[in-house]
């Protein structure tokens, strides 16, 4: 059975939009699904770029315990055959709670590297699913600062296999954003 890793990033809760879309993609794609809200997840500091950068073999029992919340968000992402990703678009950029998740799982010898030619990601292909919701800002226009810079870091980390379903203009008519998702969603590949 394909293992789906749904990732929430919405601060709104049950009248959140992408959560209602990220649903309903896993119901479509079907599999057996994990959910992760990013909303309690803490942002990254100074420390914790000095444990990640840290060869594992010489990290303080203190730097290990700093990065045990990654390491559990990278052996999900790396487990998981789909990955499904909520991106409500807030002020033209991904949501807090999405950029601390990004943070945790971007680290150096876990899913990428640096070579001679370049960065190479360490996290094998696998097909992605991204529900944007935004109150008026259509899907890769210009004012859509989220979309090109989701795929450039998930194309960092080795996932180039994007597909986007959007819910664009929510604030002018929820409803018929939605239904325009929807069929989307519809016509997805499972």
């Amino acid at each position: 059975m394909t293992s789906i890793l749904r990732i929430d990033s919405s601060i709104k809760g049950d009248a959140s939009i992408t959560r209602r879309l990220t649903a309903k993609i896993t119901d479509h794609l079907g599999g057996d699904v994990s959910v992760r809200d990013t909303t309690k997840l803490p942002l990254i500091d100074g420390d914790w770029i000095g444990a990640a950068y840290t060869p594992a073999d010489q990290r303080s029992e203190a730097q290990k315990e700093q990065l045990a919340l990654s390491d559990a968000l990278i052996a999900e992402l790396k487990a998981a055959d789909t990955l499904v990703i909520g991106m409500p678009l807030y002020n033209f950029g991904v949501t807090g709670p999405l950029k601390a998740w990004i943070d945790m799982i971007c680290r150096v010898g876990e899913t990428f590297r640096y070579t001679e030619s370049g960065p190479e990601g360490l996290v094998a292909p696998k097909r992605v699913f991204i529900a944007y919701a935004a109150g008026g800002v259509p899907h890769g226009s210009g004012f859509d600062h989220a979309s090109g810079y989701l795929r450039q870091v998930l194309g960092f980390i080795g996932l180039t296999d994007l597909t986007f379903v959007a819910a664009e203009g929510v604030a002018v008519d929820e409803a018929v954003a939605i239904a325009k998702a929807e069929e989307q969603i519809a016509g997805l590949a499972a």
